[in-house]
């Protein structure tokens, strides 16, 4: 059993989410940099999609009733086990009655504490992951919350401490253009592709809000609701682009400008308010299709000197 004594701003139980439930209405939710939630299971063996803490902005400090073996991973915190500094991206081994206390990140936003065993909370919809937005799953952590720990296991630790990749200032993101790009101006794919936009404090696990040069729209009818990925990059009237991340709802009625690779969705979780970000398309063949977009929409000469319609 792990006993609450501080909850930090947020503290969530989260796993790999409820994927397949869209058509009910219900998000996948899950862990939001789900790269972290993995290497954080297997560094204390249990199976990925175990259910661990994410917390935001780190802050958190409880108690364990029974031994445990676990480990942090993600934002980099500070962390110490009665007293005693512990580190990051290792399992840790807790006695029974120890107090873990982790600090504030100093890169990075979400930080994940997997415990050998697994949170063992009752799951909904076959996931055991708090949806911030719909309020499935099990209530936020706050003082006092006991959470039982699970015995369900994968082997035994092997690892000893897992090297990972730091946290730029500047975060860049690959993305893939549409559904929706051509709502916009003939311009705007470029803009997204070349300026740096900052991160808002109107950020949460639902989406980041993003400030930066507006993206024009081309078509301003209304847009019937559609299906919405995470790392979709939603644009509202007023041009500046919203990030959708874990918790997104799953239908939207603004257009989409384009949506980030899979791989990168990790990142984007990891962003914090007031931290700059930059968009690159995922590869040559699509930064030269931003291009010729362009100039498709300009009525100028597409790349490779072909000529195109409007001229």
């Amino acid at each position: 059993m792990i006993e609450i004594l501080r909850p930090g701003l947020l503290t969530t139980v989260q796993d790999l989410g409820r994927p397949g439930h869209a058509a009910l209405g219900v998000g996948a939710s899950g862990a939001a940099d789900r790269g972290s939630l993995r290497l954080a299971n297997r560094l204390v063996a249990n199976a990925e999609s175990a259910a661990a803490l994410e917390l935001t902005y780190g802050s958190l400090t409880v108690r364990f009733h029974a031994p445990a073996t676990v480990a942090l991973t993600g934002a980099p915190c500070p962390a110490a086990l009665d007293g005693r500094m512990v580190g990051m991206n290792a399992p840790v081994h807790v006695r029974t009655g120890q107090t873990l206390e982790v600090g504030m990140p100093d890169a990075g936003l979400r930080t994940y504490l997997a415990v050998r065993g697994g949170i063992d909370v009752p799951p909904v919809l076959g996931s055991r992951a708090t949806d911030t937005l719909s309020g499935i799953g099990p209530p936020r952590a706050a003082a006092g919350t006991r959470l039982p720990i699970g015995r369900a296991v994968d082997g035994y630790p092997v690892v000893d401490l897992a090297p990972v990749r730091s946290y730029p200032d500047e975060a860049v993101l690959r993305v893939i253009p549409g559904p929706r790009d051509d709502w916009f101006g003939p311009t705007a794919l470029t803009t997204l592709c070349s300026a740096r936009y900052q991160v808002t404090a109107d950020s949460n696990r639902v989406g980041a809000r993003l400030n930066g040069p507006p993206l024009q729209r081309a078509i301003h009818r209304e847009l019937p609701s559609e299906g919405m990925v995470a790392g979709a990059l939603q644009v509202p009237p007023n041009g500046q682009p919203v990030l959708f991340l874990a918790d997104h709802p799953v239908t939207g009625g603004y257009p989409v400008i384009a949506v980030l690779t899979d791989q990168d969705i990790d990142r984007a979780a990891q962003l914090r308010p007031g931290q700059s970000v930059r968009f690159r398309p995922a590869n040559a063949a699509w930064g030269s299709a931003f291009v010729q977009r362009s100039h498709e929409r300009l009525g100028g000469e597409a790349v490779g000197g072909a000529s195109r319609a409007g001229r």
